[in-house]
């Protein structure tokens, strides 16, 4: 038995060059967990009274089929972190063996948590707002996971006519609008006035750390609209009930006060909610752009063990992982 260590720099290398087999896999463990062939319990939020926006999340899960794996993601998300130029989030992950139970390896997962998530916004614009026609694309939230998504939307050759970017610090958006010119030579400019930029859009990536929802009845969006709720927590109810809804997992997308939880709340029903981004991939579903699509998905423990895993495997044929010799204790009982 050998235990492995892949600090960030190595899986950040990994998934920058492997884009297309992330969002392959990322599609694949959609359809497994639609199947029954995972195990993704629900995600426990270790809150702090004194920090009331800080938390840590534990997302343990076990993805079958013909390799399978378990583990656990240990993310936190501390958004007075930005105030220090520090990332708001920082993540591990820990892969174990499926037969033995035993730990096999550790990565830094902050890049993995936004790779997947990234991916399954990159898939959700190809299966629920499929076109060749360039779109006006607005980010709202300049942070790690809307420099992703571009990353992974570039990487499918996503047609953008124009890029707006707005955030709460317009040196943030500034920023992030130079990063979209010069990484993807895409047209950017960063907005102030998001009312406007909400009205124009085609595609809306929410990726803020908004505690509430902010995204209500006093703002315009089109029926054509694909909104991807990255965050979870913008779109007022109000709006929400009057959308289409896919989301990755009904049953936890549902809780921790997210917009389609708090929907449910207020309207007492779910039947808002069309289906699951595997339903509409395998045909039970089908959605139509004569209301705004929203998007919501809440982050299943078993996308990250998929990237994971490939990352390890990448990494151990590169020899790029670290062992930790002596890490496990000898592989005897006597």
């Amino acid at each position: 038995m050998s235990f492995h260590v892949i600090d960030a720099t190595v899986a950040q290398e990994v998934i920058a060059a492997s884009p297309a087999t992330i969002l392959e896999l990322v599609r694949d463990t959609y359809l497994q967990h639609s199947a029954g062939a995972t195990v993704n319990p629900n995600s426990y939020f270790l809150r702090f009274p004194e920090q009331p926006t800080c938390r840590i999340i534990a997302l343990p899960a076990h993805l079958g089929g013909e390799q399978p794996v378990s583990g656990l993601k240990w993310i936190a998300s501390y958004p007075p972190n930005v105030a220090r130029n520090l990332p708001r989030a920082s993540a591990v992950l820990i892969l174990n063996d499926a037969e033995t139970g035993y730990p096999f390896a550790c990565l830094e997962a902050s890049g993995i948590s936004a790779a997947r998530t990234a991916a399954s916004a990159a898939l959700a614009v190809e299966t629920l707002a499929p076109s060749d026609r360039p779109r006006t694309v607005l980010f709202v939230g300049a942070g790690v996971i809307g420099r992703t998504v571009s990353d992974f939307l570039a990487a499918r050759d996503l047609a953008v006519a124009e890029c707006l970017v707005h955030d709460h610090v317009d040196a943030y958006a500034q920023t992030f609008a130079g990063y979209l010119r010069a990484t993807h030579d895409w047209s950017a400019q960063a907005v102030t006035d998001i009312d406007s930029a909400l009205a124009t859009a085609d595609l809306v990536v929410l990726a803020t750390t908004a505690p509430a929802p902010w995204l209500g009845d006093a703002q315009t969006l089109r029926p054509d609209q694909l909104i991807l709720n990255l965050s979870l927590r913008d779109v007022h109810p109000t709006v929400m009930i009057k959308c289409h809804n896919v989301l990755d997992d009904l049953d936890h997308c549902l809780t921790a006060q997210t917009s389609p939880h708090l929907t449910e709340i207020e309207y007492g029903t779910r039947d808002f909610i069309d289906g699951t981004l595997a339903d509409v991939l395998l045909g039970r579903v089908r959605v139509y752009p004569d209301r705004p699509i929203v998007f919501s998905p809440f982050g299943l423990g078993v996308l990250d063990l998929a990237v994971g895993r490939h990352i390890y495997r990448v990494a151990r044929e590169q020899g790029r992982a670290t062992e930790i010799p002596a890490f496990l204790p000898e592989p005897t009982r006597w």
